[in-house]
């Protein structure tokens, strides 16, 4: 890393601090532009995958800056990066979703369809040959741009398979199934802001209790051999565990209570 990039890096987690302890719309608005990069790097990527234009991904994208500026905590040893591209990155997929939804069909064209459908039947019978549009615009008593209007309104509300490329690149086909919103990534955004809170909660412990927590639970090691590396006994282990535990039960339930109010 580069000095420049450490200077930026510096900067931008003490505006984001600054926003955490005082949020206000200045802050946040530096903060976005500061963080922009981000939002541009996940809209490049996504638009050779999609017809969108990278443009609109780019707008989309902010949305989901600013809602990661607004629930990270930099107190928690997070990068602000890896917190807030699973948020941008989910914001533009919900957008190409919305925007694949099922197309609704005025009811006079969807009537002429199923009555240009029967004609369709019944001419295909007389003639011995798939009839013309304009022979069946003529038995509907409708223009031919009516009925083509109606042929291709019919054809857009058919609901699409999830296999179905939406890419209009060859070479990087994205199927619709590729934007509807992705569990995994709304369980890592869920997982990392527990994380967070786990942190928080674990550094306010006294040394000893976060240290026989993190020793038992976190490196997975023996109660005596926690004892030797702390230096207490093992029945002192036990209690700085049962005592760790209560401590962060209490902190996480008060944390938990402040985000629902």
């Amino acid at each position: 890393m580069t000095a420049t990039q450490s200077d930026i890096g510096s900067y931008g987690m003490e505006k984001m601090i600054s926003y955490h302890q005082n949020p206000t719309v200045a802050l946040r608005n530096q903060l976005v532009q500061l963080h922009a990069g981000l939002v541009r790097k996940v809209a490049h990527r996504i638009s050779h995958q999609c017809a969108e234009p990278y443009e609109d991904l780019e707008q989309i994208g902010y949305f989901g800056l600013i809602r990661a500026i607004e629930r990270f905590d930099p107190t928690q040893g997070c990068a602000f990066s890896s917190f807030a591209i699973p948020y941008i990155r989910g914001e533009m997929l919900h957008f190409l979703r919305d925007k694949s939804s099922i197309v609704k069909v005025p009811r006079r064209w969807q009537e002429l369809y199923n009555e240009g459908e029967k004609v369709r039947k019944d001419l295909t019978a007389k003639l011995g040959r798939t009839p013309k549009d304009s022979e069946i615009a003529q038995l509907l008593k409708v223009s031919l741009q009516e009925w083509r209007e109606s042929q291709l309104a019919a054809q857009n509300r058919q609901p699409l398979s999830l296999d179905a490329t939406i890419s209009h690149q060859v070479d990087c086909p994205v199927s619709l199934a590729e934007t509807l919103p992705d569990s995994r990534y709304q369980a890592f955004q869920n997982l990392e802001e527990e994380r967070q809170q786990l942190q928080g909660a674990m550094s306010q412990l006294e040394e000893k209790t976060r240290a026989a927590i993190e020793c038992v639970f976190l490196r997975e090691l023996p109660r005596k051999e926690a004892a030797k590396r702390i230096g207490v006994s093992p029945m002192t282990v036990t209690r700085h565990l049962q005592k760790g535990i209560e401590q962060l039960v209490s902190m996480l339930q008060h944390q938990t209570a402040g985000l629902a109010s």
